[in-house]
């Protein structure tokens, strides 16, 4: 497996607009053969059209993009724990292995 860089929304934003250390990250990660990952929730943050699209695009495009399904779980547990929410859920078993890091959370099954 190929190693990794994850970036969050800000340093999209960063890269995007230049920020010279984002550019080393990027230049150097790319140089030596590692993946920069975005996840698709993360990316849909990002995204706008108009100014700097043409920059976004070319980020983008480095970009290995992770399709949601494990993270929207995570998204889920971790709204829900801010709040002490109860989840209804059809994926019981899923969301149960994340209880250990959202106590507060109740899972309900549908």
């Amino acid at each position: 497996m190929k190693p990794r860089v994850m970036l969050d929304t800000g340093a999209l934003i960063a890269l995007e607009r230049g920020d010279q250390q984002l550019r080393k990250v990027h230049r150097l990660a790319t140089d030596h053969g590692y993946q920069i990952v975005g996840i698709t929730p993360v990316i849909a943050a990002w995204w706008r059209r108009g100014k700097r699209e043409k920059q976004r695009i070319q980020i983008l495009r480095t970009l290995v993009i992770e399709p949601p399904d494990l993270h929207v779980d995570a998204l889920v547990m971790a709204a829900a724990s801010l709040r002490c929410d109860t989840v209804y859920t059809s994926d019981l078993g899923d969301l149960e292995r994340l209880l250990e890091v959202f106590p507060s959370v109740e899972l309900a099954a549908v």
